[in-house]
């Protein structure tokens, strides 16, 4: 049992494993942001896509 929590500090106390679970945290925000912008985020794509298709179309026509 010793060898268990001795691995585990072990694991804690490695750098290495701070910046994993940095990258964690920090992917987690994102989601939460995204979550809550989620309505706004939709209408963004939507009109930049939409705006990007008529251009397209009138390179086109020409």
């Amino acid at each position: 049992m010793k060898a268990i929590a001795d691995r585990m500090k072990g694991f804690w106390r490695n750098e290495e494993g701070i910046g994993t679970l940095e990258i964690i945290l920090i992917i987690a925000v994102v989601i939460i942001i995204a979550f809550i912008f989620k309505d706004w985020i939709v209408k963004l794509v939507n009109s930049l896509l939409k705006k990007a298709d008529s251009e397209a179309q009138q390179i086109f026509d020409r």
